[in-house]
């Protein structure tokens, strides 16, 4: 039996994930937002946003891209998704950027308490013995930040609706860490959306793997991690 969990909105969650296993995660209201982070399980290596976007000459990510690391190995490969741009260029929220909803705290608000991204991910960081130090470059899995002509970055409401996927094959024991509060360049009120996170066993990858064909470098990424697991 797999593993299923529903991440309320505006919440975090955490979990170690073996290799060889599919992550899904699945939106549960419209421009719902999961930033995330991978760290390997020896606490070795962790998730290089500009390695993988420059390696695989990209500005988002999108399947079949793989997830690399800072020593060049493959944490995870994107085997689906019903969206076509998740963004991994403009990092997680801080909380600066709820201040425009006014003030809010455990003590008047209890469980609808506005929390940032940044303050969910490090409270899950130390759950597993790491710190505000191991914060790294997330995927805002679900939400698309466009690049304009001039250069600029822009919010595109409507990316997501309930029901869009986004899945992660595992190549590696690793460490998953998420938030769900809303992207902080989302102009809309604070609305958070949940995300249901299911995990189950992957089926081994083919020779002709769309992630280890998609570019020499995923190849070579994806080389690095099974020579490493020898």
């Amino acid at each position: 039996m797999g593993y299923a969990h529903e991440i309320p909105g505006g919440a975090a969650w955490s979990a170690t994930v073996r290799a060889a296993r599919t992550v899904t995660f699945t939106a549960r209201g419209a421009d719902a937002n999961l930033s995330l982070l991978l760290v390997s399980a020896d606490r070795l290596d962790r998730l290089n946003i500009p390695d993988t976007l420059k390696a695989q000459m990209s500005a988002c990510i999108r399947p079949p891209m793989v997830l690399m690391s800072d020593r060049g190995q493959a944490l995870a490969s994107v085997t689906g998704s019903t969206l076509d741009w998740h963004d991994a260029l403009t990092g997680f929220g801080h909380e600066t950027h709820l201040e425009r909803f006014g003030p809010s705290s455990y003590g008047a608000d209890r469980n609808a308490w506005r929390r940032a991204a940044h303050t969910g991910l490090v409270s899950e960081l130390t759950r597993h013995g790491l710190s505000a130090v191991d914060l790294h470059g997330c995927v805002n899995v679900f939400t698309k930040i466009a690049v304009a002509d001039d250069s600029g970055l822009s919010y595109s409401p409507g990316h997501c609706h309930e029901g869009d996927t986004f899945t992660l094959r595992t190549e590696q024991d690793l460490l998953l860490v998420a938030a769900t509060a809303p992207h902080p360049m989302n102009p809309g009120p604070w609305a958070p959306a949940p995300v249901l996170v299911e995990v189950g066993i992957a089926e081994p990858p083919a020779p002709d793997d769309a992630s280890r064909t998609f570019r020499d470098e995923s190849a070579r990424a994806l080389d690095e991690t099974r020579k490493a697991l020898l």
